[in-house]
């Protein structure tokens, strides 16, 4: 107990009474501090080590920058604070790069824009040595997330130059007319196969889907005559076609006619060869029969001649010239057959 006669601070029980005070307030203060280190890092390390991986992604998770292994999509942990990194590769999702223009906003009314880099990329050089600007799209998925992460530092900016340069040499290759008109499909398949190639032979880790020539046009300052010169081709074509189709429905026709004319006069030459052989068979058959009895053969050719001819005769009248005083009267009856 203090003395009250001294000052405080003076008695050595105070201090020691003091002293005890503080070591127990600083050492439930250290407990109290540890405590909350201690939640700390256990909240810290649930808050680092615990990740989502969405339906379409898969994750690939790096210690240190060095790949582990990949996670399918749902809840994982990993080693917290930094040591374990998750990277999400969308594998799921159809990505595209537009080429000559880009989408400013999208939805049911798409409205693009064509900025100078995008004009820069889609002026090309023709076979024939014309200049045409060529707008394309290119659609792809990721098919190997390990290679899409770590073969290639930047896959978009390498899948773009990539890209251009397929476009440029297949558009080199055909001529203007089939780059405008009939050999569109021929470039898109073309293209599209010689940049699946490039991509699997730099192991990107994509796979293409579709590239599709968007618009091609002449550039602005021959555009006009351009299109005269199309309208002059699709007018020769259609001449050309008109013509072919004339062909076909008057070559045929006559064609038919002609073996129609063919084949009848070889019918009448048929039927005018085997009546005359007929008629042969017939005379020597007659011959024959006249050589056993002639009398008989002359009679019977006689009367079958006259009943032929007599039913188709008109009226005659025979005078014997030994009769005289006869006065004929002819042609008197009416209707009287001459």
């Amino acid at each position: 107990m203090a003395n009250p006669k001294r000052p405080f601070g003076e008695d050595p029980d105070e201090f020691g009474a003091l002293r005890d005070f503080g070591g127990q307030f600083f050492r439930g203060a250290a407990s109290q501090l540890w405590r909350i280190v201690i939640i700390g890092i256990v909240i810290v390390g649930l808050w680092t080590g615990y990740y989502q991986v969405e339906p379409e992604q898969i994750g690939l998770v790096t210690r240190f920058g060095k790949y582990l292994y990949s996670t399918q999509p749902g809840p994982h942990f990993k080693w917290p604070f930094g040591i374990d990194a998750v990277t999400k590769v969308p594998v799921q999702r159809q990505l595209k790069e537009e080429f000559g223009f880009r989408t400013s906003r999208p939805g049911v009314q798409t409205e693009y824009e064509e900025p100078e880099d995008a004009k820069k990329e889609s002026r090309m050089l023709t076979g024939d040595l014309n200049v045409a600007d060529v707008e394309w799209i290119v659609q792809y998925k990721i098919k190997n997330p390990y290679q899409y992460v770590f073969r290639v530092h930047n896959v978009r900016a390498t899948l773009r130059d990539l890209s251009e340069a397929v476009m440029r040499k297949v558009v080199g290759d055909h001529s203007v007319t089939e780059v405008l008109t009939v050999g569109r499909e021929h470039i898109q398949l073309d293209a599209k196969e010689e940049l699946n190639k490039l991509c699997n032979h730099y192991e990107m880790g994509i796979e293409i889907l579709q590239l599709v020539l968007q618009d091609v046009n002449p550039p602005d300052a021959v555009r006009e005559s351009f299109n005269e010169v199309n309208q002059a081709i699709q007018e020769r074509e259609r001449s050309i076609n008109q013509a072919w189709a004339n062909y076909n429905s008057v070559i045929p026709e006559a064609m038919g006619k002609a073996e129609q004319e063919i084949q009848g006069a070889e019918g009448y030459a048929t039927e005018r060869v085997n009546n005359a052989l007929g008629e042969v068979q017939r005379f020597i058959a007659l011959q024959t029969e006249y050589k056993k009895s002639p009398a008989v053969t002359r009679s019977r050719i006689y009367l079958e001649t006259i009943g032929t001819v007599l039913p188709n005769a008109r009226r005659r009248i025979f005078i014997d010239d030994d009769i005289k005083g006869i006065l004929p009267l002819l042609g008197m009856e009416s209707g009287a057959k001459q």
